[in-house]
């Protein structure tokens, strides 16, 4: 082969390569919107984990450091010291895993229901599940606060749990992803003599385990973020949430110690974030898959 042969070979490969390497408007603009984004969250949890290490009179000053100029681990101590925060994690973990096993278990069950079983004005109760998901939660509070005061359930864990058992978005994204499942899985246990509860939990649950996981996972930070209901609820110290721990602990320092409060802070942030460290793979496929079928 010519050396010109081989020269004009070579030019079209090249300029395939160049195509290959510029990036369209579009992506660069998809990029730009995500370092945004990231930039928008983790700012904030940068500037809360680098002021849980500052001394006061550094966080005060004009202008800002990003990184701590002589970084301290005497906030820590400090913020576990000023508030009981061990009894705050117990109520935390006891009002969380109680109230989101609550929600799952109420979400799954009701949710192979409205998939699989047959039963009068099933459409209308979708249709009512869908209207709840426009009640702002606001909207309930009183009433369930005249109901938990006739039970004589204020101050108790049940009276923070029990209002907050049953959540309509974990049913309609359940439903969905179980409308996603293959049928002839279904009608197969079903023929081997399956019943409902064999079904869903040897069949269905298994297959939907992303939606799942993702359901829970959801239900597990909103109720250990909680702060309007059980600060409602409670009128003690000792069955106050970690959340409402934090809000007393920037009520009592008079002229805030912001450190202390940021690492007040840290103890309620960490236990949400190894949480989502350990379940982020099915975050993404587990919501993708309530969108399958309708």
């Amino acid at each position: 082969m010519a050396l010109g042969e081989e020269l004009q070979i070579a030019q079209p490969v090249e300029r395939a390569g160049l195509k290959k390497k510029i990036i369209s408007p579009a992506r660069l603009a998809g990029y730009l919107a995500m370092a945004v984004a990231v930039l928008v969250v983790g700012l904030p949890v940068y500037w809360t984990v680098a002021a849980s290490f500052k001394e006061a009179r550094e966080i005060y000053s004009i202008p800002p450091t990003w990184v701590p100029l002589r970084p301290t681990l005497a906030n820590y101590p400090a913020a576990w010291a000023a508030a009981p925060f061990a009894r705050y994690y117990l109520n935390s973990f006891i009002t969380t895993l109680g109230g989101a096993a609550c929600e799952v278990t109420m979400a799954i069950t009701s949710a192979y229901a409205l998939a699989y079983l047959r039963f009068p004005r099933k459409d209308l109760v979708f249709l009512l599940l869908l209207a709840a998901l426009m009640v702002p939660v606001e909207i309930t509070i009183v009433p369930n606060y005249l109901t938990i005061a006739r039970l004589g359930w204020i101050n108790s864990y049940q009276g923070i749990i029990i209002p907050g058992a049953a959540i309509a978005y974990g049913t309609f994204l359940l439903r969905q992803a179980f409308l996603g499942l293959p049928y002839e899985v279904i009608e197969a246990a079903r023929v081997d003599g399956a019943g409902h509860l064999r079904t869903l939990w040897a069949v269905v649950m298994p297959m939907a385990q992303p939606a799942i996981v993702t359901m829970a996972l959801l239900s597990l930070v909103a109720k250990w973020n909680d702060f309007l209901w059980p600060l409602i609820v409670t009128n003690t110290s000792d069955m106050r949430t970690l959340p409402i721990g934090i809000y007393w602990l920037r009520n009592s320092e008079g002229l805030t110690d912001w450190g202390v409060v940021m690492a007040g802070s840290l103890f309620l942030i960490l236990p949400v974030m190894v949480a989502f460290l350990f379940a982020q793979k099915y975050i993404v496929e587990g919501i993708a898959s309530g969108a399958v079928k309708g």
